[in-house]
C-alpha cells in the first residue's frame, strides 16, 4: 500500500473517502487507493447544493470502466458546494484525487462527528 499517497492533513473513512476540514465546512473526495481500485473514472454523480446528507449513507456514485461504486457521506450536514469540473472531466478523480478531483463540500451539522474519522495512519492500517 506504500505506493499510494494519504496526506496527513486529511481525515479518512473506512469507505475510502477523504475529508479536509476547513472550519465547519468539509471538502470530500475519494482516496488514491479507491480511485486506483476503480480504474479509469468516466462519470461522477454528486449530491445537489443544499441537499441534506446523513453520515454513512449514499450520496453519489463514481462510474468507472470496471464498475459503479457508491460515494458515502462521511458526516451529516448540508451540501454547500460541488465540483462542477467533474461533469466534463471525471478523470480528475484519478489524476488528482486530493486536489482538483475533490467531489463536494458539506457544512457539518455536528462538528463532534469529525472525531469518528480516521487519521492517515489509521486508514492505512485498515487497508493492510
Amino acid at each position: 500500500m506504500s505506493d499510494f499517497e494519504y496526506p496527513d492533513d486529511l481525515m479518512y473513512t473506512t469507505d475510502h473517502e477523504w475529508v479536509r476540514v476547513e472550519g465547519n465546512v468539509v471538502r470530500i473526495g475519494i482516496t488514491s487507493f479507491a480511485s486506483d481500485a476503480l480504474g479509469d473514472i468516466v462519470y461522477v454523480t454528486l449530491p445537489d447544493d443544499g441537499a441534506e446528507v446523513q453520515a454513512g449513507t449514499t450520496c453519489g456514485e463514481v462510474e468507472s470502466t470496471k464498475s459503479v461504486s457508491d460515494v458515502y457521506a462521511p458526516v451529516s450536514g448540508t451540501v454547500s458546494g460541488r465540483n462542477e469540473e467533474l461533469d466534463a472531466a471525471p478523470e480528475l478523480v484519478n489524476s488528482d484525487p486530493y486536489g482538483d478531483g475533490w467531489m463536494f463540500e458539506v457544512t457539518v451539522a455536528d462538528p463532534e462527528a469529525l472525531e469518528g474519522l480516521l487519521s492517515a495512519a489509521e486508514y492505512q492500517t485498515q487497508l493492510d
